[in-house]
């Protein structure tokens, strides 16, 4: 009796022409992203430290970012900085602290600082999440609704919950993505 292929549905995708991969692949990261914007909001236990959650956006930002070009990481920034914004408050806005993270996080690999692999990526995804809230920070700082006491203490304590616990979350995100772009990379190359 024969044995069934392991995975069909790879094998269906393989012989997709380029353009349907590459639409396939956009898909993909859309619904990736949508799944960030619906998870953004969620508390489950273990998801919440001083009422804080992961930054699923940052994560997705970092991820895309560990192997694109500066300026599509900072375009991706923008893009989900803006999407959070709609589901937010629009100021001050999300999208400068994101942007900033593609561009240091793609920086960072163009420069073969880090390699890829988790504890690194939770290491970026740390940091990262310190200097998106510290962005935020200085924009309501400029707002000058209150004083700057009171925004940087509550700045420590928001941006040291984001950062351990989008780190923590980040292999989550990072490994089936990374998975998937690399094996979307390897068919698209002859």
């Amino acid at each position: 009796m024969a044995r069934p292929a392991p995975f069909p549905i790879h094998q269906r995708i393989e012989q997709l022409s380029p353009g349907g991969r590459y639409c396939l692949n956009a898909l993909v990261s859309a619904a990736s992203v949508l799944l960030c914007l619906l998870v953004l909001h969620l508390r489950l236990p273990g998801m919440e430290l001083a009422g804080i959650g992961p930054n699923w956006l940052l994560i997705w930002v970092v991820a895309w970012s560990l192997k694109r070009p500066m300026v599509e990481s900072a375009a991706a920034g923008v893009v989900l900085g803006f999407l959070q914004d709609g589901l937010t408050m629009a100021e001050p806005t999300h999208a400068l602290g994101l942007a900033l993270v593609g561009l240091l996080t793609s920086r960072l690999q163009k420069q073969r600082f880090l390699q890829e692999d988790f504890i690194s990526v939770a290491l970026i995804v740390f940091g990262m999440a310190v200097v998106a809230e510290t962005v935020m920070a200085v924009q309501f700082s400029f707002s000058g609704e209150r004083s700057l006491a009171e925004i940087w203490t509550y700045h420590q304590q928001v941006a040291l919950s984001s950062a351990i616990l989008s780190s923590l979350w980040a292999p989550v995100m990072y490994f089936p993505l990374n998975r998937w772009w690399q094996w979307m990379d390897n068919l698209n190359q002859p």
